[in-house]
């Protein structure tokens, strides 16, 4: 066993860092927990969020809500939840991909929500920890090479 003083942590570590399948499953778990907490408190508790909404807009009041916006609105954040299962599951070459396309994806969603309104300092925060996991996906997914090669 790879382990330091008796500890499986270091069996752990080096497992994940091996099995990049496994660290892009719990990277899209964490971005998808962290996104889904960060809506969670800007509808519920930021002032004048819920009236807003109320009103029939979002985006900082730019944004009519509407059925198609809703519905488009369900299929993007869809996708991470997908994410999830499909890291897991897809062979080498369509995985590294749907990683690197969908991770930019949101990359570039959540970089443009920050210019909707004025954010506040809590979504400037998980929007920051937000891009974040999404680069490490598309640094993983990037540098993986074939393990059945």
């Amino acid at each position: 066993m790879n382990t330091t003083e008796g500890s499986t942590h270091g069996t752990i570590v080096s497992s994940v860092k091996k099995h990049t399948r496994i660290l892009l499953t719990l990277l899209w778990v964490f971005f998808t927990v962290n996104f889904m907490y960060c809506d969670a408190l800007t509808s519920s508790l930021e002032p004048g969020v819920i009236e807003m909404h109320m009103s029939g807009f979002t985006g900082g009041g730019t944004v009519k809500i509407t059925e198609g916006f809703l519905l488009g609105t369900a299929m993007m954040f869809e996708i991470p939840f997908l994410m999830i299962v499909l890291s897991w599951v897809l062979k080498h070459r369509i995985n590294r991909w749907a990683n690197i396309i969908a991770a930019t994806l949101f990359i570039v969603a959540q970089i443009g929500s920050l210019f909707l309104g004025v954010p506040s300092p809590m979504y400037i925060f998980y929007s920051t920890i937000e891009i974040a996991a999404l680069l490490l996906i598309v640094w993983n997914a990037w540098k993986w090479r074939n393990p059945e090669a």
